[in-house]
C-alpha cells in the first residue's frame, strides 16, 4: 500500500525557490521519490500557484503540479475549514491553511506535507488540528515536512 500524501502549496512551490537552496533541494529529492506515494493536492493549491507573480517560476511550478492529482474543493472541505477557523485552530487570515487541512482530512490522506512551519508543521498546531478533526468524527492526520517523509 502506498502512502496517500496531500501536498500544500509550499511543498509544490519550493521546487523552484532559489531563496532557500537547501529546502529547494530537499523538495526536489522528495519529488524524485514520487512513485513511492500517491501524491495529491486540491484546486486551492492550484489557485495559489496561479497567483505566483513570476511567470517563468509559475510555469515550472505548474509543470510539477502536472504530476500530482488535483482534487476539486468541495462544500464539505469549505465547511470543515470554516469549523477549524471557528474552533480557533486557525485564524481567519489562515483560512487557506485550514482549507488544505480539510482537503487532506476529507480525502483520506495519510500525511499532509508542508514547509509551512508557522501554520502547519509545528507541535502545537498539529495537536489543535487533530483535536478538532477527532471532534468532527474524522481521523487525525500526520503533518510533516518533505524530508521527514
Amino acid at each position: 500500500m502506498k502512502l496517500r500524501i496531500y501536498l500544500d502549496t509550499s511543498t509544490i512551490s519550493l521546487v523552484t525557490d532559489d531563496r532557500s537552496p537547501e529546502r529547494r533541494d530537499l523538495t526536489r529529492s522528495f519529488f524524485a521519490r514520487a512513485p513511492e506515494f500517491v501524491l495529491f493536492t486540491s484546486e486551492a493549491a492550484r489557485e495559489e500557484i496561479l497567483d505566483t507573480w513570476d511567470s517563468a517560476r509559475r510555469e515550472v511550478i505548474l509543470s510539477t503540479l502536472a504530476s500530482v492529482e488535483v482534487l476539486p474543493v468541495t462544500q464539505g472541505m469549505i465547511s470543515l475549514a470554516q469549523k477549524l477557523v471557528a474552533a480557533g485552530v486557525f485564524t481567519p487570515r489562515m483560512e487557506a491553511d485550514a482549507l488544505h487541512v480539510a482537503a487532506a482530512a476529507l480525502s483520506d490522506a495519510h500525511l499532509l506535507v508542508s514547509w509551512n512551519f508557522q501554520h502547519l508543521v509545528n507541535r502545537r498546531r498539529r495537536a489543535l488540528i487533530n483535536w478538532a478533526l477527532v471532534a468532527e468524527g474524522l481521523k487525525p492526520i500526520e503533518i510533516l515536512s518533505p524530508p521527514e517523509v
